[in-house]
């Protein structure tokens, strides 16, 4: 993400009725989005906690997203994702707070139903894929699926219509992290005002 100017957030139809009180925000994308980057910028700025979906995950299994993969499958890390999720949405409470998703959480139907049941709200980090794999391999990180370009761009274009219902959208293309965090709080902070009350979207 590059500093932009001029940036622009997509405001979609609320999935649930305005004027319900915000119980948390997830950021979901793809690979290189920014999620957690961007959730410990946007924690900053409204001072609710910031936690990834990820940390809880290889906190409970006691090994990292890619032993999990290399050690016990893809299929295994599902299962222990949507347990790390479960166990997070039981915890919500009368504080906000801010939760990155890994980039194949929100696809798994199970996973999208009890973030609709729990009545959060979601964010899609958008951005050009060939960004995106830029940004991945700048990051140095190990990745299990981010495979080739071509094989990153097939496993992206699967997941966007996913990615796409989220409730709100915001284009991070050619924006540094400050940028898309300011970007997405004023964006809730414009839902808030126009729901007419103070700390909901």
């Amino acid at each position: 993400m590059k500093s932009h100017s001029g940036s622009h957030a997509d405001l979609k139809t609320p999935a649930r009725p305005i004027g319900l009180p915000v119980r948390a925000v997830f950021l979901v994308g793809f690979m290189g989005a920014g999620k957690t980057t961007v959730g410990k910028a946007l924690s900053h700025h409204l001072g609710w906690p910031f936690e990834d979906l990820d940390d809880r995950l290889q906190n409970r299994e006691g090994r990292t997203v890619e032993q999990i993969f290399r050690e016990s499958g893809e299929a295994a890390f599902r299962r222990a994702e949507t347990l790390a999720l479960r166990e997070l949405l039981d915890e919500l409470g009368a504080t906000p707070r801010i939760v990155a998703l890994g980039g194949g959480a929100f696809v798994q139907p199970e996973n999208t139903e009890l973030l609709q049941r729990a009545d959060v709200t979601s964010v899609f980090l958008d951005g050009p894929v060939e960004e995106l794999f830029r940004r991945c391999h700048q990051q140095q990180v190990e990745r299990p699926l981010r495979g080739s370009l071509e094989q990153f761009q097939q496993l992206y274009q699967m997941r966007r219509p996913h990615y796409l219902t989220a409730r709100l959208r915001v284009d991070t293309a050619s924006k540094d992290v400050e940028a898309v965090a300011d970007e997405l709080r004023r964006t809730l902070a414009l839902a808030q005002e126009d729901s007419g009350v103070g700390h909901e979207i």
